[in-house]
Parts: structure tokens; sequence; C-alpha cells
């Protein structure tokens, strides 16, 4: 009997491995040409993307708290990033990664995981979508063979003069390659197996080996290892601390929303959101030191491996394992792919991230305004006053909502009667005011209070107008049927406390009783 446990617990082990090994090979074949591709976008190394992949699949994939997400270099921060190469040299961005790695570390370690999620998915999702906006724009250049511009608005106002005056087999390569991405979704379920980026990136670079070898390509340092220490001296620390709370808040939000999406995804175990912001964290921190780029989870990769039969972390681990593998043997190759085939599934990722079932759901929820204002903002200013511009947003529709009101004013046998439902506070007060002026002077009116909260200005406004209006000969009663929050406030309570109506009568002391007698 024993034996037969033995070999049953054998066989499940080496099932599970199988599974998992098959698994890791088609999350390589993916994560290549996109850690390449967004290394490129970025205007990091090329090298830098590889470092992080790796980091991402072996450090986090044994640190993380969700055992089927895979980590990488991610579209999500490509914008964050290109904009650091700009203002700082890479061993400073590298720093940055460091610092924001660390910072991950200890947002797990303080347990504020679901706090992070805190952040209302029309941002996140149209801060996505604007970086794809931002990425595909400035792509479709290079995919035509021309160059980028700085802005996306340059990049938009130029795009007719760039589809003029193509560059004709690099503009061919990349629309061979973007063509293949997109059929690809539609090929046979046996062919899509193999990942379609690496097909599109292979035939592409194969086609400009035999036919159009004038293109420009994939241009790599001499010395490919020569090891990139942070630099931590010599740059204003403040800058280097919002860069990196930057990037370790965005990185951290990202990751944490693709662990929840990853639950969903499987039967497993459920991610450990606080462990994952650890581990996220450790992965960033290895990433930076060995100059690599910050990492996030990244869905593309986790979805493919959980669809390609990953049971464990094993699968993430060993991706990470043939990414190191492919580096240092087979790194040389990548001065083949020209930069328009790159460039093409730049403009596929970028476009993808434009989430059409994301738009729907939020309309459902009257939330697709914040997503589309949250997406001009950064794609018309900067990433960063998206964010904030979404989030204010986001926040004043919140206290909107939770300040609707319903305000009834009629006359019914010669007395008005007021009837308020919902909640009162400072938004309502222009509505309120407007409604309490169309009651004649002099008159008997009747208000009763059915809300669930009222603020200092709600209070301020209605009780000022009783005072003038009776002072002017009229009679206003106020009844409130739940909670007695103008009574309270009248007697300078500041605790909302139940209506007495509400409460069961207090039986009276006997010397309350003797004394009344």
């Amino acid at each position: 009997m024993s034996d037969a446990r033995t070999a049953q617990r054998y066989s499940s082990i080496r099932h599970t491995f199988y599974r998992d090994f098959l698994a890791s090979l088609v999350v390589f074949l993916v994560a290549i040409p996109l850690s390449i591709g967004i290394a490129y976008a970025s205007g990091a190394p090329i090298i830098s993307g590889l470092i992080a992949a790796a980091a991402g699949g072996i450090v986090v994939g044994l640190f993380g708290g969700a055992p089927l997400q895979v980590s990488g270099p991610a579209a999500g921060l490509t914008v964050l990033v290109f904009g650091l190469t700009q203002k700082y040299p890479w061993p400073v961005v590298c720093a940055v990664t460091v610092l924001a790695g660390l910072m991950q570390v200890g947002f797990g370690l303080l347990r504020i995981a679901r706090v992070c999620l805190a952040i209302s998915p029309a941002v996140v999702h149209g801060m996505l979508a604007g970086i794809g906006i931002i990425i595909a724009l400035a792509q479709v250049h290079v995919m035509l063979g021309g160059a980028p511009n700085s802005s996306a608005w340059d990049n938009l106002r130029e795009l007719p003069g760039q589809i003029l005056g193509l560059h004709t087999h690099a503009a061919m390569l990349g629309l061979i390659t973007l063509g293949i991405l997109i059929g690809w979704q539609y090929a046979p379920k046996r062919l899509r197996v193999i990942p379609g980026p690496l097909v599109a990136v292979l035939i592409g670079t194969l086609v400009s080996t035999f036919l159009w070898t004038d293109v420009e390509r994939v241009k790599l340092p001499e010395n490919l290892f020569a090891h990139t220490w942070p630099q931590f001296t010599g740059v204003d620390p403040g800058g280097l601390i919002v860069s990196a709370l930057t990037i370790a808040m965005i990185a951290s939000v990202e990751s944490l929303l693709c662990a929840v999406a990853t639950d969903k995804l499987h039967t497993g175990p459920r991610a450990n959101l606080d462990r994952e912001l650890v581990g996220q964290g450790l992965g960033n921190t290895v990433s930076g030191m060995l100059g690599g780029m910050p990492i996030t989870g990244v869905i593309v990769r986790t979805s493919a491996n959980i669809s390609s039969g990953a049971q464990t972390r094993l699968s993430t681990i060993l991706h990470g394992v043939w990414v190191v593998l492919f580096t240092l043997f087979f790194s040389t190759q990548l001065q083949r792919i020209p930069l328009a085939v790159l460039a093409s599934l730049l403009v596929f990722v970028g476009v993808r991230l434009v989430n059409v079932h994301h738009i729907r759901e939020l309309s459902e929820h009257r939330e697709a305004v914040v997503y589309f204002v949250t997406v001009f903002s950064v794609v018309f200013i900067n990433l960063l006053a998206g964010v904030g511009i979404g989030i204010a947003l986001a926040v004043i529709l919140l206290l909107k909502r939770l300040s609707r009101v319903n305000i009834l004013v009629e006359e019914r046998a010669g007395k008005w009667h007021v009837r308020i439902d919902g909640t009162l506070s400072f938004f309502s007060v222009p509505q309120l005011t407007a409604q309490l002026e169309r009651i004649p002077p002099g008159a008997m009116v009747d208000v009763d209070l059915m809300i669930d909260f009222m603020d200092h200005a709600a209070f301020d406004a209605l009780h000022s107008w009783r005072v003038a209006y009776e002072k002017l000969g009229g009679h206003v009663d106020i009844d409130e049927l739940h909670e007695a929050w103008y009574e309270n406030a009248a007697n300078g309570s500041p605790l909302a406390q139940k209506s007495d109506l509400l409460e069961p009568p207090r039986p009276e002391s006997p010397a309350t009783v003797e004394a009344r007698s």
C-alpha cells in the first residue's frame, strides 16, 4: 500500500514538473521579444530588459505571493522609464529601481497591499490605455521607417507626413510583422501554442535577412556583459526619492491588479498580496543592482503561463532561467532584428492596452468619464498629472454620488410640505436653497428630514433659512424620521445620535417621578 502511494505521489510530481516545464518554455518565448521591445521603447539598454525578465522570473518567482503570476518589464512603466532615461544616466535609473524595490518591500512588510488597490480601476485602466496610445503613436513612426518625436501630440501631428514619406523596406517589414501579430490571434489553436510575438519577430527578421538588408537593426554595445552599478551619489536626493516612489506606487498597483486578475484564471492557491509586494520589491532591487529595468506583474505572460498548464511557481522560475541561458549564449543574435519589426510588436502591444472590454464595463458603472479624462491627460499632459487628474475626478464623482439628495416641495391644504431624502452635504446646498426659495413668506411649513447624513454646511443653510423665514412671520416645523442630525447640530452636539422617535423611552428614576409629583 505504501509503495503504491509512493508511486502515485512520484507520478503526480513528475506530471506537475512536466506541465510546469512546458509552460515555462512558452512564457520564455513570449518574454524574450516583449522584454527587448519594452527596453527599446523605454530608451534603456537592450540587455536591461533581459536582466529584468530574469529577475522577475527567478526572484519574484521564488519570493512572490502569487505563484502563477509572471513578472518582468511591462509596458505600463515604459513612459516613466523613458522619462527617467531622458533625465538621468542609466546608472542613476538603476538606483531609482533599487530604491523603488526597497520601498515595495516596505509596503509589503507594513501589510498595506489592500490600500494600494483603493485606486479606482477607471484610473488604472485609463493610465494603461494612455500609456498604450503613447507607445503606439511613437513606435508607428519607427515601424514606417522614421523616428519618433518627443511628445504624443507631435507624433500625432506628424503622422500624415510620415505615411506619405514611407521608407519602403522598413515599412513593408513593419506591416508584415503587424499583419502576422493580428492574424495569429485567429490561427488554429494548435498553432497558437507558439507565441505570436515570437513568430512575428522571427519571420520579420528572416525576411529582412534575405530580402531587405538595408533596414536599421537593433544595436548592442561591444561589451554586452559589462556590469552597470547603481549610482546613488551626485544626484538630487529629493528627485531620486520622488522618482523611486512613483515607480514603486505604479508598479505595486499594476502588480496587485494583475495578481487579483490571476486568481480569476485558475483554481489553485489564492494570492497573498502583501507577500507579492515583498517579492516584487526584491525583484526590483535585484534587477536594479544588476543593471536591469523596473519590473511588475505582467498579465500577458501570466495568462500565457496559466493557459499553458502551469501548476506551481516552478514554471515562473524556470522561465527566468531560460532567459539567463539565452542572454549568455544567444544575445548577439538580437542584432539581426530590424527596428521596424520590434516597433510593430510595440504598436500591437500598445493598442491592446486600450481594452474595449474595460471601457464597456466602466460605461455600465458610469465611470467611463474618469477613464477617458485619465487617458486624455496621460497622453497630452504627462503620466503623473493624468493619474492625479483621474483620481481627483473619481473622488469628486464619488462625493457627488454619496451626496445625492431628493427634495420635494409641494402645497397641500394651505400648508407647504418639504420632504428631503438622501444625504445633505455642501454639494446639496445650492439645490436645497433653490427649492426652499419657492415657498412664499408667512406660510406654515412642515419639513420632513429622512436623511442618513448632514454636514455643517447643509445644517447652516437649512437653519439660517428657518430663522430668517420665521422672522418674516412664517412657521417652520422640522421632523426627523431617522437620526436627529438637525436637532443635535442645533443643540451644539457634534455627534450623530438616534432620534428620540426611534429610541424606546427610558424608564424614569424614582427620584424623577417623586420630584414631578
